[in-house]
C-alpha cells in the first residue's frame, strides 16, 4: 500500500505526482497549492512514509501506483517518477489521460559505466538505501523495447527539460517527444534537474496549463 497525500478539491479527475529518487510527496506542495485540482502526491515505494519492500524496480513502483489511478487520472512524474509515469502511459492508454514528464532521463542507447556498490550509510536516510543500486542499473541500463514503447502512449504528452544546467540532455528529450505520438517539449531554460522547485511559477504555468481543468 503506499502513502499518498490528497489535497485541493474533491472531485474531477486527479492529478497523480510522482516525485523523484530520494524525495517525497511533499515536493509538490506549492505546485498542488497552484494547481486548484484534486491532487495525489505519492510517497513512491521505499520513501516518505510508504513501506520498504524486497525488491525494488520501477515496475515495482508502477504497480503501486496504477493502483491509485481510478477510471482516469493526470499523472506528472520528476525524474524517476517520470520514468514510472511512462511506464503507466505506456501500459494503461484508456487510464492515463494527461502526462506530464519533468526532466527525466531516457534509458541511454549504450551501456554506461557501473557505478560502484552503494554502502550502507552511518546515518539513517529519508528513504530506503537499500533501493539506490536497483533503480539506478535500471536507469543507467539500455532498454530499446521502452523506446519502442513510447509510440503506444495515447495521452497527450508534455516533456518539460531544465536547459543545459541539468544533465538530462535536450537531444535526449527531443528523442523522446518525437517518438510519442501527441507530445511536445518545453524548456525552462538554466532551472536544472529539480525544475518544479527552482522555477516554481513557470512550472505551474506550463505545466498548469497544459492539464487544465479537471
Amino acid at each position: 500500500m503506499l502513502a499518498f497525500r490528497e489535497i485541493g478539491p474533491s472531485g474531477g479527475v486527479p492529478v497523480v505526482l510522482l516525485h523523484a529518487l530520494g524525495s517525497k510527496a511533499g515536493t509538490w506542495d506549492d505546485f498542488a497549492a497552484r494547481l486548484a485540482r484534486r491532487v495525489l502526491a505519492v510517497d513512491l515505494p521505499g520513501h516518505g512514509e510508504s513501506a520498504h519492500i524486497e525488491d525494488y524496480s520501477l515496475d515495482a513502483m508502477a504497480d503501486g501506483v496504477a493502483g491509485l489511478l481510478g477510471e482516469e487520472a493526470d499523472v506528472v512524474g520528476h525524474s524517476m517518477g517520470g520514468r514510472v509515469a511512462v511506464l503507466l502511459a505506456q501500459r494503461l492508454p484508456g487510464r492515463v489521460r494527461r502526462l506530464v514528464v519533468e526532466d527525466t532521463p531516457p534509458p541511454p542507447l549504450e551501456p554506461l559505466e557501473p557505478l560502484p556498490p552503494t554502502q550502507r550509510p552511518s546515518e539513517p536516510l529519508p528513504f530506503d538505501w537499500r533501493l539506490i543500486d536497483p533503480i539506478m542499473t535500471e536507469l543507467r541500463t539500455p532498454d530499446p523495447a521502452w523506446w519502442e514503447r513510447l509510440g503506444a502512449i495515447t495521452a497527450p504528452t508534455l516533456l518539460i527539460g531544465g536547459g543545459p544546467s541539468s544533465h538530462v540532455t535536450c537531444a535526449s528529450l527531443e528523442r523522446m517527444c518525437g517518438l510519442i505520438p501527441d507530445c511536445r517539449l518545453e524548456i525552462i531554460e538554466d532551472a536544472g534537474h529539480r525544475v518544479h522547485s527552482s522555477r516554481p511559477a513557470e512550472f505551474a504555468a506550463v505545466a498548469g496549463e497544459f492539464l487544465g481543468p479537471a
